[in-house]
C-alpha cells in the first residue's frame, strides 16, 4: 500500500473551502434577494456534493479509485436528495419559524446577522464534517470488509431520512391532523427518523473513509455531525417547537427521543 499523500491532500484543502465559500456566497445572495435566510438549510446537503466533487477531481491518482467513487456517488446521492427535498417542502417562499425567532431579535441588519449567525458556523461545519470525505478520497489503500458495515450503516439512515420525510409529507397533507403529532410508521420508533438517518449517514461515510489510514482520525467529523442533530441545532430546536402540540407530552414519554427503539406503553 502507497502511503498517504500528505502533500497532494493539503494541496486541496484551500480548494476545498473555496467550495464551501461559493456556495455559502451563493446561497447568501438568492436568500437576501428572496428575502429568507432558510434557503441555507437547501444549500445544506448539496455543499457537501459540491466539496466531494472538488476532492473527487483532485485525488484523481492519488486516492484509490474504488473508495473515491464510493464517497462521491453515496454524498451526493444523499445532499441532492435532501437539497430537493427541502427545496420542494419551501416552494411556498415563507421564512421557517426557526429562522424567524432567531433573526427577529438581530441587532442592526438582519442579513448581516445573519451571515455571522448562520452561514459562518454552518461553513466551518460543513467544512469540518467534510473533512471525513476529504480524507477518505485521498486514502490509498484498497476498499476491504470493514467499509462494509459503513456501506450497511449509509443505506439504512438514508432509508430512515427518506421513508421518514415521505411519511411527514403525507401526514400534513392531511387537514384533519393539524396540529396533531405523527406517531405512526418510522416516527412510532424515533422522533426523529430524518435526523436519524442523518447521523447513520455520515457515521457510514466514515466507516468507509475509515477503512483505510488515516480515515480512523477524522472521527471527530462525524461525531460533530451526529452531536449537531441530536443535542444542538437539530432535535431540540424542533421538540420545542413541537412541545405545545396536541399530544406530543405522551408521545415523548413513549417514543425514543433519537435511536429508533420500540415504543413503551402509554
Amino acid at each position: 500500500m502507497s502511503p498517504f499523500p500528505w502533500p497532494e491532500f493539503t494541496a486541496s484543502l484551500p480548494w476545498a473551502a473555496l467550495a464551501v465559500l461559493i456556495v455559502l456566497a451563493v446561497t447568501f445572495a438568492v436568500a437576501v434577494r428572496q428575502r429568507r435566510h432558510s434557503v441555507m438549510d437547501v444549500a445544506w446537503g448539496p455543499g457537501f456534493v459540491a466539496i466531494a466533487a472538488v476532492s473527487w477531481f483532485l485525488s484523481a491518482g492519488s486516492g484509490d479509485d474504488t473508495r473515491r467513487l464510493l464517497l462521491l456517488l453515496l454524498t451526493a446521492v444523499w445532499g441532492l436528495r435532501l437539497g430537493f427535498h427541502i427545496g420542494w417542502r419551501a416552494r411556498d417562499g415563507h421564512e421557517d419559524p426557526r429562522y424567524q425567532s432567531m433573526l427577529s431579535t438581530a441587532p442592526g441588519s438582519r442579513d448581516t446577522y445573519a451571515l455571522r449567525q448562520v452561514y459562518l458556523p454552518q461553513g466551518l461545519v460543513m467544512f469540518f464534517v467534510s473533512l471525513t470525505l476529504q480524507v477518505g478520497m485521498f486514502a490509498t489503500g484498497p476498499v476491504s470488509w470493514v467499509a462494509l458495515p459503513g456501506i450497511l450503516l449509509w443505506v439504512t439512515g438514508f432509508v430512515f431520512e427518506t421513508v421518514g420525510d415521505w411519511q411527514l409529507s403525507q401526514f400534513k397533507k392531511d387537514p384533519s391532523r393539524r396540529g396533531t403529532v405523527l406517531d405512526t410508521g418510522l416516527w412510532r420508533y424515533t422522533r426523529h427518523p430524518n435526523y436519524f438517518g442523518d447521523a447513520a449517514v455520515w457515521t457510514g461515510l466514515f466507516l468507509i473513509a475509515a477503512d483505510s489510514w488515516p480515515g480512523i482520525l477524522t472521527i471527530l467529523s462525524p461525531a460533530l455531525m451526529v452531536w449537531t442533530l441530536a443535542g444542538k441545532t437539530g432535535k431540540p430546536l424542533t421538540e420545542k417547537a413541537m412541545s405545545g402540540r396536541r399530544g406530543y407530552k405522551e408521545y415523548v414519554e413513549a417514543t425514543s427521543g433519537f435511536i429508533p427503539w420500540p415504543p413503551r406503553r402509554r
